[in-house]
């Protein structure tokens, strides 16, 4: 079926901004500048209308949003007004305005920000409506929204131009009020079990609390290089040495590596630590957080993300690395002795391990796990007991030295969080950060720091603790079926467009 072809469709962008630039003028030239009004009184949003007309039927409302369609009849427009909550058709009679103010909003553009007054009521064909009064021109729209039949698809642009995409494509709201309500879950779920909320700093003399190469930046007044935070881990964990026995903090975290679909240089966590707990605690919490965030915010356990239907229901799976990779690959870790032997069994599954990285049994393990068997892992499942060569902060394994209390949680081939039993000797930690740290020196840029502070700290004492780090943007795509990380944030990083 064809359509009428609007005229700004057969302009470009720079005639149209000139046409809407010389409306503007001649409102000012007319003492009727937009951009002079200040607030605007509205008694009503267009979806309470729409959810429940009765209680509104022929009832005189005051609403205001963005112009998004105008349909000339005549003597009278059919229009839609686009508000916080959602759309609902305005009807514009010339009988009722006036042909001075009726013929204002004839000149009116589609994006313009409108006031309108008037009183609820049904059409004949059955759509619900304002019957307008008295319209106000409230805010110029100088640039034309992209029309509704190809809409705003490319995602460069909607990224870019959030503000448009958000405009123009209702459904990405739903995504960012998903963000919202698993940030306020999340919130909700820890102060009721007592976790004291902090905010710790984002700019930091040393970098540490995790393997990732740092952003640096440089202070002026001290004249010295300092990294943005790529955790929030050993600020968190001197607070509990302090006697906050439950702490959390959720932050954002900036890292200077890849950009993918599951990557981006800053995103937010929530860390949370507590005393007294260790990592099977955690994973407790993490199950009962995430399953009941997905039951209240879907209202069910279930959810597709990247292809697959997921199920949140708690009971969730659990295996060692070293079960896993045995599960998945046929090879057993566990009794080999030698990083020798440990070696060749990664190479009989063809795997290789990174320049890099140290020859060790442990990193053997590791690759395995990282290049064979991580993507087979769709339904939520802990991965627990991962190697000390990977694990700088957790605490070692009372089963097995060369291993330690920590886990991570896989759902659709994704980690979602990572979580110790907290290294509290003092003595051991310090070796793991001279480990760290020569590895740093032998050109390993995500390898972490000496933190000599940190070992101060936990020589004063730190409990047995239990800690976890939740990726919020992941969670965030799982439970709006997502794929890409971009689509949960507003304003992903992006290479600078050209000019």
């Amino acid at each position: 079926m064809s359509r009428e072809i609007t005229p700004e469709e057969t302009q470009d962008i720079s005639e149209i901004r000139q046409i809407r630039r010389e409306k503007l003028a001649k409102l000012r030239e007319g003492d009727r500048d937009p951009f002079i009004n200040t607030r605007y009184v509205r008694t009503a949003y267009s979806e309470e209308i729409k959810q429940n007309f009765e209680a509104w039927a022929e009832k005189d409302v005051s609403l205001a949003g963005r112009l998004m369609s105008k349909r000339d009849m005549g003597k009278a427009f059919f229009a839609d007004l686009q508000d916080d909550k959602g759309r609902i058709q305005l009807y514009v009679r010339v009988d009722d305005l006036g042909e001075e103010a009726f013929g204002e909003f004839k000149k009116w553009d589609i994006g313009d920000i409108v006031g309108v007054e008037g009183f609820v009521f049904r059409t004949r064909r059955g759509e619900i409506s304002v019957h307008c009064k008295a319209v106000k021109l409230l805010s110029k729209s100088l640039l034309p929204l992209p029309e509704k039949f190809h809409g705003l698809t490319d995602l460069e642009t909607r990224y870019r131009q959030r503000y448009v995409d958000l405009i123009v494509n209702p459904e990405v709201r739903r995504t960012f009020e998903i963000r919202s309500a698993f940030i306020r879950h999340v919130r909700g779920f820890l102060d009721k079990r007592g976790y004291m909320e902090v905010e710790t700093p984002v700019l930091n003399t040393l970098s540490g609390g995790a393997t990732a190469r740092p952003f640096i930046t440089h202070h002026n007044t001290l004249d010295i290089d300092m990294f943005l935070r790529i955790a929030t881990e050993l600020h968190l964990k001197r607070l509990v040495v302090g006697g906050i026995e439950r702490v959390y903090e959720i932050g954002r975290i900036f890292r200077n590596e890849g950009m993918d679909t599951r990557h981006n240089p800053e995103f937010t966590t929530v860390e949370l630590y507590e005393a007294y707990a260790d990592f099977n605690d955690m994973m407790d919490l993490f199950e009962a957080l995430l399953s009941s965030a997905a039951r209240e915010i879907l209202g069910t356990y279930d959810a597709v993300w990247q292809g697959a239907r997921v199920c949140l229901a708690p009971g969730w799976a659990r295996l060692s690395m070293a079960e896993a990779v045995k599960k998945h690959l046929g090879v057993d870790f566990m009794p080999v002795r030698t990083d020798k032997e440990a070696l060749a069994l990664a190479r009989s599954v063809g795997v290789e391990i990174p320049g890099n990285k140290e020859k060790t049994w442990g990193n053997a393990l590791y690759e395995c796990f990282g290049q064979k068997v991580e993507d087979k892992l769709i339904q939520p499942t802990f991965i627990t007991l991962h190697p000390v060569d990977v694990s700088p902060l957790a605490k070692r394994s009372r089963v097995d030295a060369r291993l330690t209390e920590r886990f991570e949680l896989f759902i659709c081939r994704s980690e979602m969080g990572n979580a110790f039993s907290e290294l509290n000797d003092p003595i051991d930690q310090k070796q793991r950060f001279r480990k760290q740290a020569e590895l740093r020196q032998k050109g390993d840029a995500e390898a972490g720091m000496m933190d000599d502070d940190f070992i101060t700290a936990l020589e004063y004492g730190l409990p047995p603790t239990g800690g976890l780090g939740i990726g919020i943007d992941r969670c965030v795509m799982l439970l709006a079926g997502v794929d890409s990380i971009r689509e949960v944030i507003f304003f992903p990083t992006l290479k600078p467009s050209e000019v």
